[in-house]
This record gives structure tokens, C-alpha cells and sequence, in this order.
């Protein structure tokens, strides 16, 4: 393929992808694919995952968007996708973008509501996966005690503010 018709910054699922980066990182660029699962897209699309994004072609791109969209349609196995056994449909699916990141809220939201042990953790700003809590996350809490310093006159004497 010539120079002109490398692109050095592409759109892939409304995300702007480097040209530089090869096929399989540049489909896991979008928010919601894993490595794993864009190699797999790569593969049902036809498209060679080694080659440098800039250098795809339009078509080829309408067909990783396509499997992007429905994978389960390109016989994608379910394990892959991001959502299995939705709580409001019960079905595996695939999300995308800010729809992930709106139902991983509704779910942060929903263990608030119901009050489970992880719901609480969330509620109350502590680590929710087992982790350590004793020496670490301890951001944004008090970190130690303030000592009150004594001012002293040159004679000796402690200053009148300070006690």
C-alpha cells in the first residue's frame, strides 16, 4: 500500500485510534473489548491482527464494527463478553462505551440499595475486593496527628499564643 493512503488517526466504535498501532491493540482501544476478545473479532472480521491500523481499509473497518457490535451473531463464545446474565434480561451480551459505564453504575447502585456487604463497602469509600485495608488505601483520610509546636522568646521564655 502507498503513503497516501495511510491514516494516521482512525475512528473505531466512535474512538479515535493511533494509525501506528497494530489491529489488535487498536480494536482493544475501545472501551469494553478486552485483548482476548479483539483477536477474536480480528479473526471472524478476516482481518489480519499483525498489520498496522493505518494501512486497513474502509470495508475492513465496517466489518470489525459489525462484529464489534453483535459477536454473538459471528458465533464469538459467550465467555468473552463483559455482561453475562444481565439482571434485567437474564441474557449474555456485549456492551459498549458509555453504556458500560452506565450499568456498572446501575449495579454499584443496586448493591447500595439492597444494602449488600458489597454495596456497604461501596457506600462507605473502602476497598471491595478483599484488599488489605490496615496499611494501605488510606487516601483522602486523616494520616497522622498534628503537633502543636512551643514558640520560644529569645530569653527562654514560651510566647504568649502558643501553650
Amino acid at each position: 500500500m502507498s503513503q497516501q493512503e495511510y491514516r494516521y488517526i482512525l475512528r473505531i466504535m466512535g474512538t479515535d485510534v493511533q494509525g501506528t498501532l497494530k489491529n489488535s491493540y487498536a480494536v482493544a482501544q475501545v472501551k469494553g473489548v478486552s485483548h482476548a476478545l479483539s483477536n477474536a473479532i480480528l479473526k471472524k472480521a478476516g482481518v489480519n491482527p499483525d498489520l498496522r491500523v493505518g494501512f486497513i481499509t474502509e470495508s475492513d473497518i465496517s466489518k470489525i464494527e459489525d462484529v464489534i457490535k453483535d459477536p454473538a451473531k459471528y458465533g464469538i463464545p459467550s465467555w468473552m463478553f463483559n455482561r453475562r446474565k444481565d439482571t434485567d434480561t437474564g441474557k449474555d451480551q456485549h456492551v459498549l462505551s458509555a453504556d458500560l459505564a452506565f450499568k456498572i453504575k446501575t449495579d454499584i447502585d443496586q448493591a447500595k440499595e439492597i444494602r449488600s456487604w458489597r454495596g456497604y463497602r461501596h457506600a462507605y469509600s473502602l476497598k471491595v475486593r478483599g484488599q488489605r485495608t490496615k496499611t494501605t488505601g488510606r487516601a483522602g483520610k486523616a494520616l497522622g496527628v498534628k503537633k502543636k509546636t512551643l514558640m520560644q522568646k529569645p530569653g527562654g521564655a514560651p510566647a504568649e499564643g502558643g501553650k
